[in-house]
């Protein structure tokens, strides 16, 4: 199966000398289009700043990260903004809904910073999907916090993305909630052949994942695998 990402000798530093920080030291890994692959370990792991970088929202200080055909370093400032609004979808454990627009015009937002259509068959079949029919015309503050969450996955998904990315999208939920969430985000991503790099703190969320990942220290330590159906 193709790989859609590729990461290759990553490594982010902070600092110099006895103050140096080795945030991420040295990362390969390669990930399937189509798998959602559960990235775990402890807090200051590294786990959210290899997010950071495979969504290139921060530089390397080595190597490289290629999402399809595009490598991230190539590209200039406003290039990397606008490869990451058509090419990646972002989920945050805290929602980043825009409060004053609508649950419609928040998952039609990033589409139409780039002056875009939204394709509508499409968007309406994820509003479905997820539940939000009836609460298109309603703000965030609305909504229970798994309702914003379905929200924000459907924001992540209505571009038809490359990959999804998600940093602790449990977070602020709770465990009935944070199953629900995690049994939608599946069920779109096997839907719409999404692939999904998920962050999580949660043991048991990440075990509902095609892969596991674990990062201590800034290095890949150990990796649990499932063939897919």
């Amino acid at each position: 199966m193709e790989a859609i990402l590729k990461v290759k000798g990553l490594k982010k530093y902070y600092g110099k000398g006895e103050a140096l920080v080795k945030a991420l030291d040295g990362i390969d890994l390669e990930i399937e289009r189509g798998r959602f692959t559960a990235v775990i370990g402890t807090s200051g792991s590294g786990k959210s700043t290899l997010l950071n970088m495979i969504g290139g929202l921060d530089i390397p200080s080595e190597g490289s990260v290629r999402i399809g055909s595009t490598e991230l370093s190539k590209l200039n400032s406003e290039q990397s903004a606008v490869f990451r609004r058509k090419q990646i979808g972002f989920i945050f454990q805290n929602y980043n809904l825009v409060p004053v627009l609508s649950v419609w015009e928040n998952i039609i937002f990033p589409i139409s910073l780039d002056g875009r259509r939204p394709d509508m068959d499409f968007v309406m079949q994820v509003v479905n999907m997820l539940g939000l029919s009836q609460k298109l015309d309603s703000l965030p503050n609305h909504l229970s916090g798994g309702q914003q969450q379905r929200v924000a996955i459907a924001r992540a998904l209505a571009g038809k993305p490359s990959i999804i990315l998600a940093d602790e999208p449990t977070g602020n939920l709770d465990s009935k909630t944070s199953d629900d969430v995690i049994h939608l985000l599946k069920m779109t991503g096997k839907e719409f052949n999404q692939t999904i790099v998920m962050i999580t703190h949660n043991p048991e969320i990440a075990q509902m994942a095609d892969r596991i990942i674990r990062i201590e220290d800034g290095r890949i330590v150990t990796e649990q695998g499932r063939q897919l159906a």
